[in-house]
């Protein structure tokens, strides 16, 4: 059991968690999984990423899925030196970081793909791509200049999703229209108001793939990425006092919508 706080184990965890985490995860090409629901789904999906998995005794006692690797026992303190959470649930991974190009939906017949331009709330990151995995979409997107999926806060709010569907990171906008016009693939962006109404367009998508743009927290896609597309504008007919939707629950009623067509 690993009970010193100056253990190189510490170190290295430490390092892909504080200020300067975002650079040592990109140069390391490693990341850290908390909690007994993602270090579980990790296992169950990919085991092959994980590089060692560190847990307390009381946490050796919760799993519920089998893990024949070796399992590294810490004391009380010391996950809680290591962890990102203030309450630690005595399960941590330390996991490969594979980034994904669009190469991974290459092969797949009639893809509905979610694409998230410069997106910068880790909640809703981690939330558009469990969205994503609950409604059956191929793949979620992520532009340059986006929050780093790999951040703790990002993993938490995935519960589990991030090893069940693709997701490529670092797409810029002409890198994606390039690609559904090799594919031939009919690319949609979101606006809070004009272009055709969402209940419309999904009728007339069964069976057919597409590509659904979603534009910043704040400023919606700028008018540079505006002509740089060539895309079919849609909104969500709303008939409520509301002027609009935040963008993770913009981007749950479009997909759930596709995958309902």
């Amino acid at each position: 059991m690993i009970t010193s706080l100056h253990s190189s184990h510490v170190e290295k965890v430490k390092a892909l968690l504080g200020p300067r985490g975002a650079k040592m995860r990109a140069e390391k090409k490693l990341y850290v999984v908390e909690g007994p629901t993602n270090v579980e789904s990790l296992i169950n999906s990919n085991s092959k990423l994980i590089e060692a998995i560190y847990m307390t005794a009381a946490g050796r006692e919760r799993l519920r899925t089998n893990w024949s690797g070796e399992v590294i026992e810490v004391s009380d303190q010391v996950m809680k030196a290591m962890s990102d959470t203030v309450t630690p649930q005595g399960f941590l991974a330390l996991v490969k970081l594979e980034e994904t190009g669009l190469e991974a939906f290459a092969e797949i017949s009639n893809p509905k793909l979610a694409y998230f331009w410069q997106i910068q709330d880790p909640g809703n990151a981690g939330t558009v791509i469990r969205t994503a995995d609950a409604f059956g979409f191929d793949g979620v997107i992520f532009s340059d200049n986006s929050v780093d999926i790999f951040s703790p806060k990002v993993i938490r709010s995935t519960a589990g999703s991030l090893w069940q569907i693709p997701i490529a990171t670092e797409i810029t906008l002409n890198e994606l229209i390039d690609f559904a016009r090799l594919k031939k693939i009919e690319v949609f962006v979101t606006e809070a108001t004009g272009g055709e109404e969402l209940t419309n367009i999904s009728k007339r998508l069964k069976n057919k793939g597409s590509i659904w743009i979603f534009g910043n927290e704040a400023r919606g896609l700028s008018d540079d990425a505006f002509r740089t597309i060539s895309a079919t504008s849609v909104s969500i007919p709303m008939s409520g006092g509301a002027e609009s939707l935040n963008l993770a629950t913009a981007a749950s009623v479009v997909m759930y919508a596709v995958a309902n067509a």
